[in-house]
């Protein structure tokens, strides 16, 4: 089997206006959706590649409160055939630089995007047998170069479990490619067990006499730190309905 091939892009709008993030999305669900009825991919001026190989899997409001800059949307593309399929189809878009790359029906709305290419590690699950779910817990990871294989497979064998156990359902496992210092993990759950989670966290700390502590939360952390080589972060995104992790 090959290997799962995946992008991650944040986008950010300024100067800041709430309706751009929600115009942007709108667009973009609405023409993926469109390209499910595509037999053959095809570069066209304003929207770039149509093609139902590029799969758009997620399309997230980031939850500013949670960490993020405010307004940005955050999406997860999925490419069918890993390499040799979706993938090749959006390296194409760059051959011989067409004159149509530079023409977007979104031109001006973004003020930024940032791309990352994910390769799935063992554990991953397929997208179509995840869960929909009220929120996606993003995780950005620095580790020291060369562990983000090693760091993965701790989160799988290790703490996949103990999410589980609180109600987060893993969604991927990603190393980020064509650099050695970054693993990406995603995890579907609940507000109720969001919140649950966070108090289990406090409780161990001694900051929530009223919940029940779970320290292994706190054994994690540490342990994690044991690949861990600068900043590490998890935000919260809220799923935009008509994309396919979307319960709406």
């Amino acid at each position: 089997m090959r290997r799962a091939i995946y992008l991650i892009e944040e986008v950010d709008f300024r100067p800041m206006n709430s309706r751009r993030p929600l115009e942007y999305l709108t667009w973009l669900t609405r023409y993926k959706r469109e390209d499910e009825s595509l037999e053959r991919p095809t570069l066209t001026s304003g929207t770039s590649i149509r093609s139902r190989d590029i799969d758009l899997a997620g399309a997230f409001y980031a939850v500013g409160i949670t960490g993020h800059p405010q307004f940005k949307a955050v999406t997860l593309w999925e490419c069918h055939g890993g390499w040799d399929g979706g993938w090749r189809q959006m390296m194409n878009i760059y051959r011989g630089v067409d004159d149509r790359l530079f023409l977007s029906d979104i031109d001006d709305l973004r003020f930024s995007a940032f791309s990352r290419p994910l390769g799935a590690v063992p554990g991953t699950p397929s997208l179509a047998g995840v869960g929909r779910a009220e929120f996606y817990l993003f995780e950005s990871a620095r580790v020291r170069p060369g562990a983000a294989l090693d760091y993965l497979e701790a989160v799988r064998t290790e703490r996949a479990p103990l999410m589980a156990e609180h109600g987060h359902e893993l969604v991927g496992l990603y190393e980020v490619l064509f650099c050695d210092t970054e693993a990406v993990t995603i995890w579907g759950v609940s507000l109720d067990d969001h919140l649950r989670t966070q108090r289990a966290r406090d409780a161990a700390l001694g900051l929530d006499d009223e919940a029940e502590p779970d320290d292994r939360l706190l054994t994690w952390a540490k342990r994690a730190r044991d690949h861990l080589d600068g900043p590490w972060r998890e935000t919260l995104l809220a799923p935009f309905p008509g994309s396919r992790l979307a319960p709406w």
